[in-house]
């Protein structure tokens, strides 16, 4: 395994590819009780149309069906779920699908490299009936009209519709019913044996462990008759830099309006090292604008326009990025114009060499306090390596952070001309 040492953060990672594709990462934790591992697959909700590996066809396949995957590779060919044999070794396992990822996790204080095992085996082993696959649409269902239920999901979602006219970014995770009850066990088997390879995976493991019996059991478990294709062609809507609405408005049964101010942001092709120092320069921006420290959240609650603090972030992908930012408020029109009012003043008047250095400190100690969960570091650990960064690096990027990177930063996002709101009013009598 390849070794790499940082010396700003003190910590280590071994690195390591099987020859069927898979990556392998390991980063030490001496001294810790609790170990962690998760799987994951370059394959989100955003995956719908694509290269398939059986035919080399272009398909395009129904809406959820990356979660809806997900959900059924619990279960089992010998009629068992793969949760029952994680509690029987006493591992706390999950699962989860985001718009571009989806993760197979667990974490235990024994018996983790059985667990380990496990959890490799049973995400090379999918198993889909007309049967098993009827059952899971009802279930699926329920948790659609749930989250259809949810105010504060809806305004969150109808920020991406407002943002995104043809990304499938603006597509629910789960799909919609009338998506889910197109799936059949043949279109999951075509997303499976198309994502679901292990060139197209990445395992990271944290904790006290032995590196060399880790890679043994990662070995012993993979199986390497599964087709390798590195690369796969995906296919994405052109997205124009407009944004699709500047105002959506929903009613539910809701005390006082919630709101969701979206700004999106630009694309081009940039690297690793650029990814982070946009990340990061994004970041400590938006907390000189919206943290609870700052002038702007000051001036709202004094003057009783929101209710408690704003909270929200940036998010850059490989082919889309944004940052949002909300509240509640009972006027987020006025919420709205007073936030672009602010980020113009603040252009013209620059930004505070005091505020910048105070801004970064608070990024730095938040890393540092961050990096002793071990949970923070591996999710956050695929999140980066998967747009081809190592988290690794954050600290040094961090710190290489200027005033003149975060004013070029201002000069170029948080425009009024790409924002939108979204807000969710009380039902009417």
């Amino acid at each position: 395994m390849e070794r790499i040492y940082n010396e700003t953060i003190n910590e280590e990672l071994f690195i390591d590819t099987l020859d069927n594709g898979l990556e392998v990462y390991y980063m030490p934790k001496k001294g810790f009780i609790n170990k962690y591992a998760i799987l994951g697959v370059d394959f989100g909700s955003n995956d719908l149309e694509f290269i398939s590996i059986d035919d080399n066809n272009r398909v395009r396949v129904n809406e959820g069906i990356a979660h809806f995957l997900e959900h059924k590779m619990f279960e089992q060919p010998d009629g068992g779920n793969a949760f029952d044999k994680f509690s029987v070794l006493g591992a706390n396992a999950n699962a989860f699908t985001s718009f571009n990822m989806t993760a197979y996790l667990f974490s235990a204080t024994e018996n983790f490299y059985e667990s380990l095992k496990h959890l490799i085996e049973y995400v090379q082993t999918p198993y889909y009936t007309n049967e098993n696959v009827e059952k899971e649409k009802g279930i699926i269902a329920q948790e659609i009209k749930m989250y259809e239920d949810d105010p504060e999901w809806n305004v969150f979602f109808n920020c991406l519709k407002a943002m995104y006219s043809n990304h499938h970014t603006n597509i629910d995770i789960a799909g919609s019913v009338e998506s889910i009850y197109k799936i059949t066990p043949e279109e999951l088997y075509t997303c499976y044996n198309t994502f679901y390879n292990p060139s197209n995976m990445k395992l990271f493991v944290i904790g006290d462990l032995d590196e060399n019996e880790i890679m043994k059991v990662v070995k012993d478990a993979n199986n390497d008759s599964i087709a390798f294709k590195k690369d796969i062609e995906r296919f994405m809507p052109e997205e124009p830099v407009e944004v699709n609405n500047t105002k959506i408005e929903e009613e539910f049964t809701v005390s006082m309006p919630l709101f969701y101010v979206g700004y999106k942001d630009s694309m081009q092709e940039i690297n690793g090292k650029e990814i982070l120092k946009r990340e990061i320069s994004t970041d400590i921006l938006f907390d000189i604008i919206f943290s609870e420290s700052a002038q702007l959240h000051e001036d709202l609650y004094n003057e009783g326009l929101i209710v408690g603090g704003l909270s929200g972030g940036y998010n850059y992908q490989k082919d889309y990025a944004y940052a949002v930012v909300s509240g509640v408020s009972k006027d987020p029109e006025e919420v709205k114009r007073r936030i672009d009012r602010y980020i113009s003043e603040l252009r013209i008047n620059g930004i505070n060499q005091e505020e910048f250095e105070l801004n970064k400190r608070k990024k730095i100690g938040a890393f540092l306090k961050l990096f002793d969960s071990i949970n923070y570091i591996a999710n956050n650990f695929l999140r980066f390596i998967f747009k081809g960064v190592n988290i690794l690096d954050y600290l040094d990027a961090l710190k290489e952070i200027k005033i003149d990177d975060i004013t070029s930063r201002l000069n170029n996002f948080f425009l009024e001309d790409y924002s939108v709101i979204s807000i969710v009013r009380p039902k009417k009598d």
